[in-house]
């Protein structure tokens, strides 16, 4: 039996991708036998414990979160640091943990070292310094210090991508392993028949509306679009700080019907939206993989994105670009929009390579590194 706390400020319906890659992942490890995990995590609302399967128990600490689920303040970080500290210690004390896995160098990996046990940590791109512009100035004065502490420490770091890897050894290097997240391709598919019916070429943008994401030089670029192709629109899922910006812009530039903001969508529900897209872009500045690429990519799409972390996925079936470059997002549209056929190609070609990255192929391979590090500390 493997015993692993595992450590992640965020969990659904709370926060982003790292909260949904840690539920597909308990998913499959729900099927081990030899696993037990342990998960401390962030409430929406008061304390509480769940039954997640028979080996696997959830406890969710109350951080005072009741809005912004997709967003965690600086103050909702350190309340779940201070909070997640102190109950972790007390379940260390009575149970023989071998193992903490920890989602996120900081605060997670941070906490994992304090409690003096055994740690692995899984980086997941704000967490890395200098990722993302918010924590300019903290990654410059404190967090590019703790990072280096905690990740060398670690018994392993893994990376989400090679992207944030290569990002991370300007902080330390250390040995890192790369892990992608995986992708489910029954809950994600393609469903031509709703795609057939819409009446517009749909092009998709999904992720929080915020400056790293880049979404301001995808509307740049729509705008031409569309003034030379009216039969398309804009389909934009996400909530942020810049959205009252992004709105504005439409109607200064008279696209405002042709660009849909649809706000959050619950996850469960999004596969919908893919289904009606012939697109996606992804214009980010720094990103370091994303769930929306696989998602997108399941669903049968092509994808454009910026020499980022999700150009990794990307094999004959989509447009690595440039950053901050709209007239390319422009031209790769038109030229996606007036070939058809290679636009099915990539589409097809997108949903092939998805399929090879399944989430039991992911736990399995974390599976393989906790095993391998028991028998390391077993001799």
């Amino acid at each position: 039996m493997i015993k692993i706390l595992m450590l992640n400020y965020e969990f659904p319906p709370l926060g982003g991708g790292a909260g949904n890659a840690n539920l597909y992942l308990l998913k499959e490890f729900s099927k081990y036998e030899d696993v037990h995990i342990d998960l401390v995590t962030s409430a929406v609302g008061k304390y509480g414990e769940q039954k997640f399967s028979d080996n696997i128990k959830i406890f969710f600490l109350d951080i005072g979160k009741d809005k912004n689920l997709h967003y965690q303040s600086n103050k909702d970080l350190l309340t779940y640091a201070f909070k997640s500290y102190f109950f972790c210690k007390k379940l260390v004390e009575k149970q023989p943990y071998q193992l903490c896995h920890a989602f996120f160098g900081l605060p997670c990996g941070f906490i994992a070292m304090l409690l003096g046990i055994p740690y692995i940590v899984s980086l997941r791109g704000s967490d890395v310094p200098f990722y993302n512009l918010r924590f300019y100035w903290w990654d410059k004065l404190l967090f590019r210090v703790l990072s280096r502490r905690v990740w060398r420490k670690a018994s392993h770091v893994i990376a989400l991508s090679n992207a944030l890897k290569n990002l991370a050894k300007m902080t330390a290097d250390v040995d890192m392993k790369v892990i992608y997240n995986g992708i489910d391709c029954q809950e994600f598919y393609p469903q031509e028949e709703t795609l057939r019916r819409e009446q517009t070429f749909n092009i998709l943008y999904v992720g929080r509306l915020i400056e790293r994401k880049g979404i301001i030089y995808l509307l740049e670029a729509f705008k031409e679009f569309t003034g030379q192709f009216n039969k398309s629109r804009l389909i934009i899922v996400g909530e942020g700080p810049l959205k009252s910006r992004l709105i504005k812009y439409c109607l200064d530039n008279g696209i405002q019907d042709r660009v849909q903001f649809l706000g959050l969508i619950e996850h469960h529900k999004i596969c919908t939206i893919y289904q009606r897209s012939h697109a996606i872009v992804i214009p980010s500045l720094q990103e370091a993989l994303g769930n929306v690429t696989q998602e997108a990519m399941a669903c049968g799409l092509p994808v454009i994105t910026t020499d980022t972390g999700a150009a990794e996925l990307l094999k004959d079936n989509g447009f690595v670009l440039e950053k901050k470059d709209p007239q390319k997002i422009f031209q790769v549209l038109k030229n996606i929009f007036m070939d058809a056929d290679a636009r099915v190609r990539m589409g097809a070609r997108s949903r092939e390579i998805a399929h090879d990255m399944s989430w039991g192929h992911i736990a399995h391979e974390y599976y393989q590194l906790y095993n391998r590090f028991v028998k390391r500390e077993r001799r």
